[in-house]
């Protein structure tokens, strides 16, 4: 794998998929932007990379902010170099069901997930073209496919396979390769949130989630960034467009 001057931007890179995802594109090589709502949250993925000799820069933006993205975008370009490899990892919750479900709580999550996708992925994408190269992997989720309670969520993750098709019929001829993974169950802080919300153990949540999952088990956060790994690579240039579902067996 080519990684000459390879930048890598993860947002939501605090913590969980985006940590070991962060972490895991350090050790291809890339020096890597850990990019969350909150610059001292980061500290510790960015801690783990330089621990392994790798290079890391903490970054504090709100995705759903133009002005924010821009600087953060500028300010990686300066301190690390020209980001060429863009994850869309950020996102939040707000579950509930529809006649509960406040205009805020759509409005949140619409804004980090989709906007928040819309606005980094316009700021990288000036310095892909302009190298000639460059790999954007969106993160959906099997919510995509509908799930009680998650109208917000739902409708975010769909509509980012929707923008990564459109972006790889969009920036292929410059280059640049755009797909998505939608994972399933993965152990995370956000999926132990859930728990909690519905009054179940961590642990016989994932047993319970387990028993319904092909390969009999939940996920882990480095299933997923083995994924990343894979198609921000210079080996997956013929992959483009694509929504791969990481869920312990088939989902679409």
């Amino acid at each position: 794998m080519s990684t000459d001057n390879k930048v890598a931007i993860v947002t939501g890179g605090a913590r969980g998929i985006g940590a070991a995802t962060a972490q895991r594109l350090a050790r291809d090589g890339r020096a890597v932007a850990v990019l969350d709502l909150d610059e001292g949250s980061c500290e510790d993925a960015v801690k783990a990379i330089t621990a392994e000799g790798g290079t890391a820069l903490a970054v504090g933006a709100d995705v759903s902010s133009p002005d924010a993205v821009q600087a953060a975008v500028e300010r990686i370009a300066v301190e690390l170099g020209a980001p060429t490899i863009l994850v869309n990892n950020a996102g939040v919750t707000r579950d509930n069901l529809l006649f509960k479900m406040t205009e805020t709580d759509w409005d949140t999550v619409m804004g980090v997930h989709l906007k928040g996708s819309f606005l980094m992925a316009r700021a990288a994408q000036a310095h892909m073209t302009k190298a000639g190269w460059g790999r954007i992997v969106n993160l959906s989720s099997t919510s995509a496919l509908g799930n009680r309670g998650q109208a917000n969520y739902s409708t975010a993750k769909a509509g980012l396979q929707g923008f990564t098709k459109t972006l790889a019929i969009e920036l292929g001829k410059f280059g640049i390769t755009v797909n998505a993974i939608a994972p399933g169950f993965i152990a995370t802080e956000m999926t132990k949130a859930t728990a909690e919300r519905i009054g179940m153990a961590w642990e016989e949540y994932q047993a319970t989630g387990a028993k319904q999952i092909p390969v009999g088990r939940v996920g882990k956060p480095e299933d997923i960034a083995a994924l990343v790994s894979y198609l921000t690579g210079e080996e997956s240039g013929f992959v483009s467009g694509q929504v791969i579902y990481a869920a312990g067996g088939p989902r679409s």
